[in-house]
Order: C-alpha cells, then sequence, then structure tokens
C-alpha cells in the first residue's frame, strides 16, 4: 500500500508475509536470550519489561504489542512491520532495526542508544520526547515526524527522508544533516554545532567563507 504523510514524501510499505501467529498472550517479564523468530504475527502481545539480548526477529509484524519498559540489547528487528505498538520508555541499545515499519505507534519516550536503523520508516511519528544517540538512520523514512524537543545527539542522517518534519528545539548535536533540507523541514531553536551551521548554511546555497 502507499502511505502519505501530507507532504509530497510517501514510500510504498510492504507488510511482510506470515507463517505463524502469536496471539493474546502474556509475555510480561519475559527473558529472551538468542532467541530467533521469521515471518512470525505478534498480535495484542503484553512484552510489558520484556528483556531481549542477542534475539533476532526476521519478518515479523506486531500488531497492538506493548513494548512498555522493555529493554532490549543487541537484537535485530529486521523488516519487521509494528501497527498501533506501545514503546512508552522502552530502551533499544545497540540493536538493529533495519528496513523496518512503525505505523501509528506511540514512539514519544522511545530510547536508542546505538544501532543500525537505516531504511527504518518512522515517517509522521511522534519523537517529541525520544532519544537517539550514536544511532544510524540512514535513508530513514522521517518525513512529518514531530521530532519537537527530541534528542539526537550523533545520529547519521545521511540520505534519510525529512520532507515536513518538525525538529523544533530538538537537539541535533554532533548529527550527520546530509538528509536535512533546512526549506523543507522546521528547525527552529533546535540545537546544532557550529560546523552544522555551515553545512546548512551551504545547503540553502549560502557561500561560506572563513577569512
Amino acid at each position: 500500500m502507499t502511505r502519505s504523510t501530507g507532504v509530497t514524501y510517501t514510500r510504498e510499505v510492504a507488510t511482510p508475509s506470515t507463517n505463524s501467529k502469536i496471539a493474546d498472550e502474556d509475555w510480561y517479564g519475559r527473558n529472551l536470550e538468542t532467541s530467533e523468530y521469521a515471518q512470525v504475527a505478534f498480535i495484542d502481545i503484553d512484552m510489558t519489561e520484556l528483556t531481549s539480548k542477542g534475539t533476532v526477529f526476521t519478518e515479523c509484524t506486531f500488531r497492538g504489542v506493548r513494548f512498555n519498559a522493555s529493554r532490549h540489547t543487541s537484537s535485530a528487528f529486521l523488516n519487521c512491520s509494528f501497527h498501533r505498538c506501545t514503546f512508552f520508555d522502552a530502551v533499544f541499545a545497540d540493536c538493529k532495526a533495519v528496513g523496518s515499519t512503525f505505523e501509528r505507534c506511540d514512539l514519544s519516550t522511545l530510547s536508542v542508544v546505538g544501532g543500525d536503523w537505516s531504511f527504518t520508516d518512522l515517517s509522521g511519528a511522534d519523537l517529541s520526547r525520544a532519544n537517539f544517540a550514536g544511532t544510524r538512520l540512514r535513508e530513514a523514512g522521517l518525513a512529518g515526524v514531530k521530532a519537537a524537543g527530541a534528542s539526537l545527539l550523533n545520529v547519521d542522517l545521511s540520505a534519510a527522508f525529512t520532507d515536513g518534519a518538525d525538529f523544533t528545539g530538538a537537539d541535533l548535536r554532533g548529527s550527520i544533516l546530509a538528509g536535512i533540507n533546512p526549506l523543507n523541514v522546521t528547525l527552529r531553536r533546535a540545537v546544532i554545532t557550529a560546523d552544522q551551521a555551515v553545512h546548512l548554511a551551504e545547503a540553502l546555497g549560502l557561500d561560506v567563507r572563513y577569512d
């Protein structure tokens, strides 16, 4: 299907096909270590305070799953889709979410440290209190995200799709801003470094000189 964010950006969102289903189960506080799941549909699962380490989910679908206060370390969510999931106070450390999509999910207090979230589609998401630090978001779909007040420190945003994104007051220090066109996003009161300011000025067509 085609999902539009209300700006000029659209992206084809493919839901992975699944061959098994886990539904209406209570996984509260469960510990997953070096487990593997492939093409599994997780439906209405309570994963509150779940911990995972080295666990791999490949082409899985999560619908109505509660990831609240869960902790994930060196786990991978590869080409997965998330629909109507909640991530209140969830932490992902050194995890991969390459190629995954998030639709109508609550990501406002998500914390991501390190890891590779390249090609992830977060279009239109509320990231207003989210924290990303040292994360790769290369070619990620960030069109229309509501990231006012978010913290994105040392994040690689190379070639990210950011049209219509709101970074008002966001802390962007140390991040690679090559994916941001300052004409198509809101950067009012965003915190950046001098080097980043030069990059944005050049992106606006200004002739930056150092003498």
